[in-house]
């Protein structure tokens, strides 16, 4: 009598944690122990080093912050999806402004989480990502309507501490003098730069200080 071969059976899904913040990556580490399913397999602190350990570790999923020194998560989702394909990225993250949560899409995350998002949802969310289904925060989806809905006034969505950068900026300010002026964290002024440029629709200082002086936004 001919046995069918057995298909081999597939391990959890492989998932990379990455955060500037050594107690999200514990905390997310500890909650992935509670699905079977799912096993962290490795941790980075900042975007450079979560796409070297997708080259070391080829992780399943990513769980991705945002906010990071050097560079940031859209950036790493966008390096991320370019060299490894087959591993989705999810934002997790504390901000849900509209042009954070288009960043990140545009570079590539399949999901658009917020931290105080449910362990079981988070989890569902992995299993998602590692089908291909995309999973978005309720209120990263309202951002999204909101975008698409508002009308494209140059400058118009600027917070006043925005602006307050962008005039910074313009007077040729690097960022730890920005951060020094306004009593802030660095990375606090490179969160705002970045928002500049998203809002702006700019890809460098340098276009965002010429329109700034061009459209008189300061």
């Amino acid at each position: 009598m001919l046995r069918r071969p057995v298909a081999p059976t597939r391990g959890p899904i492989r998932v990379l944690l990455v955060d500037d913040h050594a107690v999200v990556r514990q905390g997310l580490q500890a909650f992935l122990t509670a699905f079977p399913d799912l096993e962290a397999v490795g941790e980075a602190a900042d975007g450079d080093e979560a796409v070297a350990r997708c080259a070391q570790l080829h992780p399943d999923v990513v769980l991705m912050d945002l906010m990071m020194p050097g560079m940031d998560g859209a950036e790493a989702t966008r390096a991320i999806r370019a060299s490894y394909p087959t591993t989705q990225v999810i934002a997790l993250t504390s901000f849900n402004q509209d042009d954070l949560v288009l960043r990140a899409l545009e570079a590539g995350a399949i999901g658009y989480l917020l931290k105080h998002v449910r362990a079981e949802e988070l989890a569902q969310a992995i299993r998602s990502a590692f089908v291909g289904r995309p999973t978005l925060a309720p209120e990263a989806a309202e951002a999204l309507i909101h975008s698409a809905t508002q009308p494209a006034l140059i400058g118009k969505e600027l917070t006043p501490r925005e602006k307050e950068v962008l005039a910074l900026l313009v007077q040729g300010w690097s960022n730890p003098a920005i951060a020094a002026r306004l009593v802030v964290s660095r990375s606090t002024v490179k969160f705002h730069v970045s928002s500049i440029l998203s809002k702006l629709g700019t890809a460098s200082r340098t276009e965002a200080v010429a329109l700034a002086v061009q459209r008189h936004l300061v």
